[in-house]
């Protein structure tokens, strides 16, 4: 029998996995869980039998797919896969899925909640300012891109974009400005949000030059990964420009720094929060166990990422 295990050191919501067991064990499938462990050495011996595996943060690496002879198809529930390493799974004939659009609604509307509690100087009391009629740069036009588009647009903000993968037509068609480089888009917007994947082409790309062209009020948002932020440029970046602002869902190797000097123009989540709704935990899950039974029954391997 087919064993489906979902490996997960910070759990599903319970309703979320009742839902991922059923559909599991509708398909005639084994279900298993490991949840909240501590030590590698949980998951390699809990891996070694399955044929499927979903995780959310924890990281699927040479030694994990490796240990699990069965393994045919990891899912990552969740946009986001750099926590499996690909080549490995390559190279042991396993499937890479992961499990865009789900959790896209949520982190947009973190991006634009992050954007308010900014702009309103963190509700300390202060006189703040309004987004209405700024202008943001969606850097990135994906499934989030568009969910923070529509959301800003509903606080009439001038929408923009830079996506070179993305026709110029589906941007329009969505009442969003088309920009042909991210010098162009970052000159013209106060607004900043982030949303490119971490790879060697963009890893330290968001630099001093191209954050510096931004006008008066620069804020920019980050919900994508830390490791495109050239940070030492990040923070000559805060140094040179008393009016820059940086918002992130996820903290900074640089934090202290930035904590000790600039009180006031940050805010870092405590920990990675853009998926963490109810909704976005559900539908993220639900979506990789439908995906587990397509791939198994059908040979369906749309969301494949190796």
């Amino acid at each position: 029998m087919t064993k489906v295990l979902v490996a997960t050191e910070k759990p599903f919501a319970p309703e979320a996995v009742s839902q991922i067991k059923q559909i599991i064990e509708d398909a005639g499938f084994e279900f298993a869980a490991l949840e909240k462990y501590t030590d590698k050495a949980e998951l390699l011996a809990a891996v070694k039998d399955v044929d499927a595996l979903i995780i959310r943060s924890d990281k699927a690496t040479k030694e994990v797919i490796e240990a699990a002879p069965n393994l045919k198809i990891i899912v990552r529930a969740g946009a986001g896969y750099d926590n499996i390493d690909l080549a490995a799974a390559t190279a042991n004939n396993v499937v890479a899925m992961n499990t865009p659009g789900q959790n896209s609604n949520a982190v947009a509307e973190l991006v634009l909640g992050m954007m308010v509690f900014q702009a309103r100087n963190q509700f300390n009391g202060k006189s703040g300012t309004e987004l209405r009629g700024k202008k943001l740069g969606i850097h990135a036009y994906g499934n989030v891109g568009r969910y923070v588009a529509a959301i800003a647009k509903g606080f009439g903000m001038e929408v923009c974009a830079f996506d070179p993968f993305v026709k110029d037509e589906l941007i329009e068609a969505d009442g969003v400005k088309v920009f042909h480089s991210a010098e162009d888009m970052y000159s013209y917007c106060q607004y900043i949000s982030l949303h490119i994947p971490a790879n060697e082409k963009t890893k330290k790309s968001i630099n001093f030059d191209l954050l510096n062209r931004m006008p008066f009020g620069a804020t920019l948002v980050n919900t994508a990964r830390k490791e495109v932020i050239d940070e030492n440029n990040l923070l000559k970046m805060f140094a040179e420009r008393s009016d820059f602002m940086y918002l992130s869902d996820l903290e900074p190797d640089c934090k202290e720094d930035i904590v000790e000097n600039y009180e006031g123009r940050f805010f870092f989540t405590p920990k990675k929060s853009g998926a963490q709704t109810a909704e976005a935990n559900i539908n993220a899950g639900v979506a990789a166990a439908h995906q587990i039974v397509g791939f198994i029954k059908d040979g369906n391997s749309k969301y494949k990422v190796n």
